[in-house]
């Protein structure tokens, strides 16, 4: 709880809000009143629009925003193919395509390597993807990333074409400079970088290494959720989320270069000026960053489990208007009461896929091996469940007092409705890759119970005969004999 916006260590300015339209000038008064492209914009800046949706898509969903900036983007060097890069992409996750490949069952990975002291690996380098479902080029998909690095981006910047980014710190903290302006993200923050928006990956101060995890998605965008019966607050509140404010590089005039990913495939832009040269701006394509500490958690205070959608943070629709093609979920602190309830979640067999990662603490990982930096997943109804010796312990003690759960901890889940194919990277190149559930002995402690229980076989024996009378009895009124014969028998005993 704090009286800032911000934890006290970020050193940026943010406006608040979700799905507004805003506005920033590093120069007051540089923003053209009343229209969007002046015919000479104050201070001989350059007027450049960025358009993420089509011209005439309806006014809600209609995003773009105008940059006043001191060099456009058009002028630079040309594209160079050659990108050299030590990263391991694929945004193909089509069955046709032979280096991916899906597996059943339950898949682990340990903490993923950081990188080593003697290698330079900055955020183009470092980024690896796992696996996903789509193709970037068909508008329609997810990719899951994750990121390790040890060096800040130089005279770099990245462009995605492809889809929104939405990144997350693990370990370290993360200068994010965007076109748009400075984020300072940390362990337990999430930021989400808009599909065509320019940043730059810098390591925070008195920090030497980072990792995180990233949920691409393609043709979509990342909402909040409906709140229902909840009604106007609660989940993710809009005002916590955090956008920039204008920002100008001081040195403008120095060679660049922009990594491009389309497809999947990287390209470069090399040019003479930052592309960090915005003076003023306004729209609603604009990066922003959210603290899931924030996040005011709704739970069950009187019987049963809820199902995880209660803890949504951000929402990703798909062309099926009631199934999302992803949720980002958080899993935090709070308190846990219910009446005769088995707490824990139940076993289950769900339709989505998911990806559970812990950003910090113990997690809620069904194994020893699920420690901060490392995830697992489960494919779509995959049977799982979470289990140890707490789990047995719930099923043996029923507490119904009230209970703080998950403390000093915060785990993330990323749930798709698509079954995912998962990259050569995931499999082996990671070293890290456990594909298998827990060791069959742990269910030793959860014995068939049903099958010892007293006179069970008995209980069973009466239920068929019972069954067995009752299909006898029914079938006489199928048959007008045997119901002619009933009715007479009851008719001479009223006689009698």
């Amino acid at each position: 709880m704090t009286r800032k916006p911000t934890r006290d260590n970020d050193p940026y300015e943010y406006m608040a809000g979700f799905g507004n339209r805003f506005q920033s000038e590093v120069i007051p008064g540089t923003l053209p009143a009343g229209q969007n492209n002046p015919q000479e914009p104050r201070f001989g800046l350059y007027t450049e629009g960025l358009t993420y949706s089509a011209f005439t898509a309806p006014r809600n969903a209609n995003f773009s925003t105008y940059m006043y900036r001191v060099r456009p983007a058009a002028a630079h060097n040309g594209y160079r193919n050659d990108c050299e890069h030590k990263s391991d992409i694929e945004n193909c996750f089509l069955t046709l395509n032979p280096k991916v490949t899906t597996f059943a069952g339950q898949a682990e990975w340990a903490p993923f390597h950081l990188p080593k002291e003697d290698e330079r690996l900055d955020f183009v380098d470092g980024l690896h993807t796992l696996g996903g479902s789509g193709d970037p080029n068909l508008r329609e998909g997810i990719a899951l990333y994750v990121f390790m690095i040890n060096a800040d981006m130089d005279h770099r910047a990245y462009c995605n074409a492809d889809g929104d980014f939405l990144i997350v710190a693990q370990l370290g903290i993360l200068d994010l400079q965007t076109e748009m302006g400075m984020l300072f993200l940390q362990p337990g923050e999430v930021c989400v970088i808009p599909r065509g928006v320019r940043f730059t990956i810098r390591l925070g101060p008195e920090h030497n290494v980072a990792r995180g995890y990233i949920v691409e998605i393609w043709g979509s965008r990342w909402e909040l959720p409906d709140l229902g019966p909840l009604g106007g607050h609660g989940l993710a509140n809009p005002r916590d989320f955090l956008h920039p404010v204008a920002h100008i590089d001081e040195n403008l005039h120095e060679d660049w270069e922009i990594v491009n990913k389309a497809n999947g495939q990287y390209s470069v832009i090399e040019q003479g000026h930052s592309p960090f040269d915005l003076v003023a701006w306004h729209g609603n394509v604009i990066p922003y960053k959210y603290d899931l500490t924030k996040f005011a958690s709704q739970n069950a205070t009187s019987i049963d489990h809820t199902d995880p959608s209660v803890n949504c943070v951000l929402t990703a629709p798909s062309k099926d208007p009631v199934t999302p093609l992803a949720d980002f979920l958080w899993f935090g602190p709070r308190w846990d009461v219910a009446s005769n309830t088995f707490r824990p979640p139940y076993f289950h067999r769900n339709s989505a896929t998911e990806f559970l990662a812990c950003l910090y603490g113990s997690g809620l990982g069904r194994s020893e091996e699920f420690l901060p930096g490392g995830g697992s997943i489960e494919v779509s109804h995959t049977p799982h469940g979470n289990f140890s010796d707490d789990y047995v312990h719930e099923m043996r003690n029923q507490v119904n007092d009230p209970r703080r759960i998950l403390e000093n901890q915060m785990t993330i889940m990323v749930e798709s409705s698509r079954s995912f194919l998962f990259t050569e990277y995931a499999r082996t190149g990671c070293g890290t890759f456990k594909a298998q559930g827990p060791d069959p002995k742990v269910w030793d402690a959860l014995p068939d119970k049903f099958s010892a229980y007293p006179n069970i076989k008995e209980i069973l024996s009466q239920v068929k005969a019972d069954k067995e009378a009752l299909k006898k009895q029914l079938e006489a009124y199928y048959d007008d004999k045997t119901l002619a014969e009933m009715a007479r028998g009851q008719r001479e005993s009223l006689v009698r």
